[in-house]
């Protein structure tokens, strides 16, 4: 299975729940993606601002095809979906991706959590998932970067609770794996992503600088995990890989750039709304 990882840095993926590569878009392909969303109008429209529980808000907007649009070119591209691959150990279909829209001095916190958490409530039997989350801007402890807990994943799921309107982990059990476990900043350059577990557990900080931090995440979900009842991401559907080349050529089209259906975060999303208050 082709793909940009080695047999040493998927044994550590499996070990510690994830992994940085640098680099993974250059500064003209990451560019253009933060220029077509920032002047992306539907993208704008369509986030939803979730209170972190702390009075402040996160926005985020979702779509779960991606289309054939720079957005697309990215969640499509061999660079990305061979990488993930190796990973889960097979083929996998896009399951959505998201535009996290951390705006300067603004931008909210996310809870600690486990994808998995809450992507259990849609039908998925197993945690067979994998998220990559694309620096647009440099992500820093400053403007409020990833954080995560090695080799948390080993852990299993987690129960989850509603904080704020975050889907939140168990604080208690949190709080003790953070004496046990390995904090990691994932401090990132623009174009740098993390490739991370399901079930690792992970937060951000509220950004308190002057300088956004916007994030692309691509989720994808292995195709032996068809989820076994219809929620608001998709079941399998074949995923179509395009050759690294493609975004920047969609990149240059004006006509191609964007062309992706947003999701109704509020109206449709029930796998955090099933949860209990904490």
């Amino acid at each position: 299975m082709s793909g940009r990882f080695s047999a040493a840095e998927i044994t550590r993926y499996h070990e510690e729940g994830y992994l940085i590569c640098r680099g993974l878009f250059s500064r003209e392909e990451i560019s253009m993606v933060g220029d077509v969303a920032r002047s992306d109008h539907a993208l704008d429209e369509a986030a939803s601002a979730l209170d972190d529980g702390e009075g402040n808000a996160v926005r985020l907007s979702l779509w779960n095809h991606p289309g054939d649009g720079v957005y697309g070119m990215v969640a499509r591209s061999e660079r990305i979906v061979d990488s993930v691959e190796q990973l889960i150990g097979g083929e996998v279909y896009h399951y959505h991706s998201k535009m996290i829209l951390k705006d300067a001095l603004t931008g909210g916190a996310w809870a600690w959590h486990q994808d998995y958490g809450y992507w259990y409530q849609n039908g998925l039997l197993f945690p067979d998932l994998c998220s990559v989350m694309i620096a647009v801007d440099a992500a820093t402890k400053e403007n409020g970067c990833l954080q995560l807990l090695k080799s948390s994943h080993k852990m299993g799921r987690i129960n989850h609770v509603l904080s704020g309107e975050q889907a939140g982990a168990d604080r208690e059990r949190v709080s003790e794996a953070e004496k046990r476990l390995v904090l990691i900043h994932a401090e990132m350059e623009a174009g740098d992503a993390v490739f991370f577990h399901s079930n690792t557990l992970h937060c951000s900080g509220a950004n308190h600088s002057e300088n956004s931090r916007w994030a692309m995440i691509c989720c994808y979900n292995a195709a032996s995990n068809d989820p076994y009842k219809e929620s608001h991401h998709p079941g399998y559907t074949k995923l179509d890989k395009v050759g690294d080349s493609e975004l920047v050529k969609v990149g240059r089209s004006d006509q191609a750039r964007t062309a992706v259906e947003f999701a109704d975060i509020d109206g449709d999303d029930e796998s955090a709304k099933g949860l209990g208050e904490a």
